[in-house]
């Protein structure tokens, strides 16, 4: 039986990895969980030893075959209870990350299931991320162009937004940007930051390099 805080570490790694196709630094890993960089360390000895993670000092962490169902299972119960608390529970899109994170631990895959039944096996949360399958299939998981990659006069579908900032995600429903909604990019600055017009509003807005390079999209020209 692994503690809540187990298993977050293990969906942080998967998540992180499955950015770079890499093994994931701890100083990232500490940064990204919010602790001390020791705290990381003892805890990858931890899973290592059950045989969940690969952790050689200096070298990077990964999840093993072992760690990964484990991982995919508890991002299958955060992406579905998302979707769950927007679908059903009138909850903002930009406030059920947290809300999410709190319930996956506590819920069964028998209950996962049941919930993916009640919602017609939704394939992505309100974010835009995959959701995986009952069998943890994650086909679904990819890593396409972002708003960085576009130039002035292309015109692209928003497919994918972080869900960790919630004034972020604030900021981009304020200014009508969400998975699904469609822009144009009218300027591109030296600096990295990005103008975009949303097809639903009048006014343009300006997105910071930060943002622009963790917005996913699909091209549409």
């Amino acid at each position: 039986m692994l503690s809540a805080i187990m298993e977050d570490y293990l969906k942080a790694i998967y998540y992180l990895q499955s950015k770079t196709a890499e093994r994931v630094r701890t100083s990232d890993l500490a940064e990204y969980m919010g602790v001390e960089q020791s705290s990381v360390t003892s805890m990858m000895k931890k899973l290592a030893e059950r045989d969940l993670v690969q952790y050689e000092p200096y070298q990077g962490v990964r999840v093993t075959e072992n760690g990964v169902p484990i991982a995919l299972e508890i991002i299958r119960h955060h992406r579905l209870l998302e979707r769950y608390l927007t679908d059903h529970l009138e909850y903002d899109w930009t406030e059920v990350h947290d809300e999410a994170d709190r319930l996956e631990h506590h819920i069964s895959s028998q209950f996962a299931d049941r919930i993916a039944e009640q919602l017609g096996d939704p394939t992505v949360d309100p974010h835009g991320d995959p959701i995986p399958t009952a069998d943890l299939d994650v086909s679904g998981e990819k890593n396409g162009d972002t708003l960085a990659d576009h130039q002035v006069g292309d015109r692209v579908q928003i497919e994918r937004v972080p869900d960790r900032d919630p004034d972020l995600l604030r900021y981009l429903s304020e200014h009508g940007i969400q998975p699904g909604t469609v822009v144009e990019v009218v300027e591109t600055t030296s600096f990295g930051m990005v103008t975009v017009d949303p097809e639903s509003r009048d006014e343009p807005v300006s997105l910071p390099e930060e943002v622009v390079r963790s917005v996913s999209t699909r091209s549409l020209t």
